[in-house]
């Protein structure tokens, strides 16, 4: 029996609606020109400008599954040369967006060609009614899966066509971010054998404190960052009682483990100038560098959080196209170069 006069009990503007029996509505509800980028796109194993995409299962017991983007390889003789692996975890507060939007579409098709790499990205859980830890381990769950290709394991037939299994790198956007930082510490406590993890490059990660930064009362609100997405979205998304400053949001914090004892490859920290948690993800940098940890960093200037993925900006406004390739090729030289 459908249940008549729901209670709304929290809503992100535009995002998510929640209500008193615990259901979730994520229809769009913002402006609706802006509404193609969170559409979905479906697969198509033709190659379609240079890249081809499908939908596997990882995990048959809970239905987690990931998208394939393979590059299309020039056919000049015979190349046998195998492909990067970049694994990617979608941001969107924890709450919201999926592997096969088009705003992740636009730009990781992009990144396969740039990078000549293959990208698996993953259909995360998503909160609130499956609160962290469960979208990190959807992450490293799918990292576990690769490991099974690269032993024999399981089968994928264009992972194992085209994979190189010694260079998967892990790639988050926003709260995606976080789950680069959480896989690779959970990837540096067992043997991935023979597969290799060659790199972490989270961009714009949701690393907060419970308490306001500078940035966060200063800086400019973004179409894709609001204190008001940051607020909800985190809270609806941490375990129960919990605050920011919970491991998970904060892992440069006291109650996180101490980054000096985690083995994590090199990372590629990639900020915003303008993004209006700058100060907490500088303050992650600086821990980082404080525990002797490889870690570069790039700043686009002048960006706002997540600039890259606002496809009307990258089409419309030459400095957000030109920062979104200087974003594109230093992750491909840190690839190249790992």
């Amino acid at each position: 029996m459908v249940r008549e006069n729901k209670k709304l009990v929290e809503e992100v503007s535009g995002w998510l609606r929640v209500f008193d029996d615990g259901s979730v509505d994520r229809t769009w509800t913002g402006p609706p020109e802006v509404k193609f980028m969170s559409e979905p796109v479906a697969p198509h194993k033709e190659f379609v400008n240079g890249v081809a995409t499908k939908d596997v299962i990882v995990d048959e017991s809970s239905d987690l599954r990931v998208r394939i983007y393979l590059p299309e390889q020039k056919q000049e003789g015979h190349d046998d040369t195998k492909l990067p692996i970049i694994l990617h975890f979608h941001g969107g507060g924890f709450c919201i967006s999926q592997a096969d939007w088009y705003m992740y579409y636009h730009i990781y098709t992009k990144l396969a060609r740039a990078t000549n790499a293959i990208v698996v990205s993953v259909y995360q859980r998503l909160a609130p009614e499956h609160r962290l830890p469960a979208a990190i381990d959807d992450g490293y769950t799918s990292l576990l899966w690769l490991r099974k290709l690269a032993r024999g394991e399981q089968n994928e037939p264009w992972l194992l066509s085209y994979a190189d299994f010694s260079h998967v790198f892990l790639i988050g956007d926003s709260s995606g971010g976080n789950i680069v930082h959480h896989v690779a510490a959970r990837a540096g406590t067992v043997d991935l054998s023979p597969l290799r993890l060659a790199g972490g490059i989270p961009i714009h990660p949701g690393f907060v404190r419970a308490e306001r930064s500078k940035s966060e009362l200063e800086q400019p609100q973004s179409p894709f960052l609001t204190l008001d997405m940051v607020d909800k979205f985190l809270g609806l998304a941490i375990p129960v009682g919990s605050t920011k400053d919970h491991p998970l949001t904060c892992p440069m914090g006291p109650g996180a483990p101490p980054l000096d004892g985690l083995k994590l490859p090199p990372f590629l920290l990639c900020i915003a100038s303008k993004d209006l948690i700058i100060d907490t993800e500088m303050e992650y940098f600086e821990a980082m560098k404080k525990a002797n940890k490889d870690v570069e960093l790039l700043i686009n200037k002048g960006m706002t959080h997540s600039f890259y993925l606002n496809k009307i900006a990258v089409d419309m406004d030459p400095e957000t196209a030109s920062e979104t390739e200087v974003l594109i090729t230093r992750i491909k030289d840190f690839i190249k170069n790992h």
